[in-house]
């Protein structure tokens, strides 16, 4: 049973940086895709960023030159490296995982496994 377990979120003033990270513990992450999404209070989730197996990276465009994915397959890791934040990028981030995930595109559809979410609040 594939278990995503996300950290590092928490209260930063805008302009800030914060690096989530999203561990499966004793679940191989290798093949799969990997993604960030977020979800503010009102709004739909949306897909941040995401990173295919073989590395590709995507990025909605409110992130692209802000954020970083990354992946660590010796740790069973995703990061999502957070910088120049800004307030309207409070919300609860989640990871997601799946096979063939992020191969096609960031949207939240064909991941199955998800993490239970971690806060993110950017003050003025």
């Amino acid at each position: 049973q594939l278990r995503l377990v996300e950290s590092g979120g928490g209260l930063v003033q805008s302009g800030g940086s914060l690096r989530l990270s999203c561990e499966a513990p004793g679940y191989g992450l290798d093949f799969l895709g990997l993604g960030w999404f977020r979800q503010a209070p009102g709004k739909e989730r949306e897909g941040v960023s995401c990173i295919t197996s073989g590395g590709t990276t995507k990025y909605v465009d409110s992130a692209k030159g802000r954020f970083a994915i990354s992946r660590d397959n010796d740790k069973d890791t995703v990061y999502l490296q957070m910088n120049a934040l800004k307030p309207e990028d409070t919300a609860v981030y989640f990871c997601a995982a799946d096979l063939a995930a992020c191969d096609n595109s960031i949207s939240a559809t064909g991941y199955n496994h998800w993490g239970q979410g971690t806060q993110v609040t950017v003050s003025t």
